[in-house]
C-alpha cells in the first residue's frame, strides 16, 4: 500500500501544480467547447496525464531503491509506455497528431513490450482445452492489436469527469488483487503505483472537472492496463485468459460496438467522432431530465452525474472477473451476458425507453423545492 500512497500524494500535488500553471498557457487548455463530444462550458487544462505519468516515474524510482528488481521492471514498462504517452501528450498540446498516428505509436510501444518485457499472448484458454500460440507471426500481431486496442478503448470512454479514470482504477486494483493471489509481486506493485497516480489526479478531476485526463493520460492508462493484463495472464497459467477479457470488456466492447455502428449502420469511417456513445446517450437522454437547467453549473453537474452509471456498468464485469479469475467457463458466460446487457441497454436508451431505475425524476425535486419555500 505504500506504493499506492506515495504515487497518490505525488500525483495529487503535481496535478494541482499543472492546474495552476496550465491556465497561463493556452496550448494546454481544451478551448473547443462546440465539438460533438464536448460537454464542458469553460476552457479546462487537458494535460492531466502528465501528472499521472510523472507520479508513476517518481514512485517507480523510489520502488527501485527499495526493491531493485521490481523497480527495474516498472521502469522498463514505463520505457515502453513513453512512446504511447508521447503520442497522446503531443496531441494534447498541439492538436495535430491524428488518431491513426497515436494508434501507430501505441502499437510501437506494444512491440517494445513484446520484446523487452516478454509481454506476449501465447495461449487462449477454453473450457476443457488450451490453444497454444507459439508462432511469432500469430503472437506478435495479436498482442500488438490487443494492447493498442485497449489503450484506444480507454481513450474512447474518456468523455466525462472521472469516467475513464475510475474505470481504470477499478481494473488496476483487480489486477493487483489477482496478482497477489498468485504471488506476482511485480504486477501487484506496478498496478498499485499506476492506480495511486490515477487516484491522485481524480481528486481534482471529479466532480469539479478542474483538469482533464487528455489523450496522454488515456493512452498511458490504457497501455498500462493492456500490458499488465497480458503479463499477469501469461506469467501465471492458473489465471484464465478470459479473466482479462471480462475485466476489460466494457471499454473494449464500447469501441468495437462504436466501430460497427459507424461503419455498417451509418456508412462512416470507424474513427469518425460522434455523440452517440453509450455514455453520451446517458448524458443527453437520462441525466438531462434529472437536472434540466442549461447553465454552466448545471452542465458540470450533469457531467459528474453521468459517470457513476458507467462505473456501475464496468463493475458488473470487474467484480465477477476478480472473484472468478480462474474459472474459464464462468468468465466466458459472463462475457456473453455483459454483451447482451450492453446491447439491450443501448437499444432502450437510443429509443427513448430508458429503464426507470436509471431516471431521477425532476418532478420530485421540484416538489421538494416548493415545500421548502
Amino acid at each position: 500500500m505504500s506504493s499506492f500512497l506515495i504515487s497518490f500524494i505525488v500525483s495529487a500535488f503535481l496535478t494541482l501544480f499543472i492546474i495552476k500553471q496550465a491556465r497561463l498557457h493556452g496550448s494546454a487548455l481544451d478551448n473547443d467547447l462546440d465539438g460533438v463530444q464536448k460537454v464542458h462550458a469553460r476552457a479546462v487544462p487537458r494535460i492531466g496525464g502528465a501528472a499521472i505519468f510523472l507520479a508513476v516515474v517518481i514512485a517507480a524510482g523510489i520502488a527501485m531503491l527499495r526493491t531493485p528488481d521490481i523497480g527495474k521492471g516498472i521502469l522498463l514498462i514505463l520505457l515502453c509506455s513513453t512512446v504511447a504517452f508521447a503520442g497522446g501528450i503531443i496531441e494534447d498540446f498541439t492538436k495535430r497528431v491524428s488518431p491513426a498516428r497515436r494508434l501507430l505509436m501505441t502499437m510501437v510501444a506494444a512491440v517494445m513490450g513484446f520484446y523487452l518485457l516478454n509481454a506476449r499472448i501465447e495461449r487462449i484458454d477454453w473450457i476443457d482445452s488450451v490453444w497454444s500460440l507459439n508462432y511469432i507471426w500469430i503472437a506478435l500481431p495479436l498482442t500488438v492489436l490487443a494492447v493498442a486496442g485497449i489503450a484506444n478503448a480507454i481513450n474512447i470512454i474518456d468523455g466525462f469527469n472521472g469516467l475513464a479514470t475510475v474505470v481504470s482504477i477499478c481494473m488496476l486494483l483487480s489486477l493487483g488483487y489477482v496478482a497477489l493471489q498468485v504471488n506476482d509481486t511485480f504486477i501487484v506493485v506496478a498496478a498499485l503505483v499506476v492506480a495511486g497516480a490515477a487516484a491522485g489526479f481524480l481528486v481534482w478531476n471529479y466532480p469539479a472537472g478542474l483538469i482533464f485526463l487528455g489523450d496522454g493520460g488515456a493512452y498511458f492508462l490504457g497501455f498500462m492496463l493492456g500490458e499488465l493484463s497480458v503479463l499477469l495472464v501469461m506469467r501465471n497459467p492458473e489465471v484464465s485468459t478470459w479473466y482479462a477479457v471480462l475485466l476489460l470488456i466494457y471499454p473494449v466492447f464500447e469501441t468495437l460496438f462504436s466501430a460497427y455502428r459507424r461503419l455498417f449502420l451509418r456508412g462512416q469511417s470507424p474513427g469518425t467522432p460522434d455523440g452517440i456513445h453509450l455514455h453520451s446517450l446517458i448524458f443527453r437522454r437520462v441525466v438531462l431530465w434529472a437536472v434540466g437547467r442549461r447553465d454552466a453549473r448545471a452542465l458540470n453537474l450533469r457531467n459528474a452525474m453521468t459517470s457513476p452509471y458507467l462505473w456501475l456498468l464496468s463493475l458488473m464485469a470487474v467484480i465477477p472477473a476478480t472473484l472468478l479469475w480462474r474459472h474459464t467457463w464462468a468468465l466466458m458466460s459472463l462475457c456473453m451476458l455483459f454483451i447482451v446487457s450492453y446491447v439491450w441497454l443501448y437499444a432502450r436508451i437510443v429509443r427513448f425507453r430508458s429503464p426507470r431505475w436509471m431516471i431521477v425524476r425532476r418532478k420530485k425535486k421540484s416538489q421538494r423545492n416548493r415545500r421548502d419555500k
